[in-house]
């Protein structure tokens, strides 16, 4: 792993149900980050290296998937996580990169943590080990309504829902009061965005949030 003190690039997170519009809002921050000449990154999780889609296969779309305990997820998915880690994310921060992560260890936290009732000692134990020293430097979290979330996994959905998107409204409920709470403890670093609104406003609060905590003029 890299040393700190040599991490010249950045690491933005984005975080949120299933639905929230992340992946809208990384093209458009790509965009704008592009047009200020800096080199941009986006990935996903679980995935973004050879190893990391061999994983999501399992978690997603397995056919055994649903027997899967919440234990095994969660070091299936940080698995995935410190492979991209050391392979993609961090080679990037150090080249001056900015990268763009569609989920990274906060879904961890909230997912496996909080909403499959995992004991958080263990899970924030895990969470560190599979990405060392490479934190995020903002985590921009789109929030939208449990029903909202649904909805639009609905609206979608041009093939059967994958395991994720087969969870209950009790389940996705626990998803997203396990990020507010995640904004509240961690504020300095967690930017929650209003997912309800149209998405140029929703861009435009985004763009105004990395401003304010980065530098993204300087590599």
């Amino acid at each position: 792993m890299p040393n700190k003190n040599k991490l010249v690039g950045k690491l933005i997170s984005f975080e949120g149900s299933e639905g929230s519009g992340k992946s809208t809002q990384i093209a458009r921050l790509a965009e704008h980050l592009q047009k200020l000449g800096r080199e941009v990154l986006a990935t996903r999780e679980p995935g973004g290296t050879e190893i990391g889609e061999q994983i999501r296969n399992i978690i997603v779309h397995n056919s055994k998937g649903d027997e899967m305990c919440p234990e095994t997820e969660l070091l299936l998915f940080t698995a995935a996580r410190a492979q991209l880690v050391r392979e993609v994310i961090a080679p990037a921060i150090i080249r001056g990169a900015i990268v763009l992560s569609d989920r990274y260890l906060d879904s961890s936290t909230v997912y496996q943590g909080i909403a499959r009732n995992l004991a958080p000692d263990p899970v924030n134990q895990i969470n560190r080990f599979a990405v060392g020293n490479v934190m995020p430097n903002v985590t921009i979290v789109i929030d939208v309504p449990t029903d909202v979330s649904l909805s639009r996994i609905r609206q979608r959905a041009s093939d059967l829902p994958d395991r994720m998107e087969r969870e209950n409204i009790e389940f996705y409920k626990k998803v997203r009061e396990g990020y507010l709470l995640l904004a509240q403890q961690w504020p300095e670093r967690v930017v929650v965005i209003d997912g309800t609104q149209p998405p140029d406003v929703i861009e435009k609060e985004i763009w105004t949030a990395v401003q304010q905590r980065l530098d993204v003029t300087r590599v």
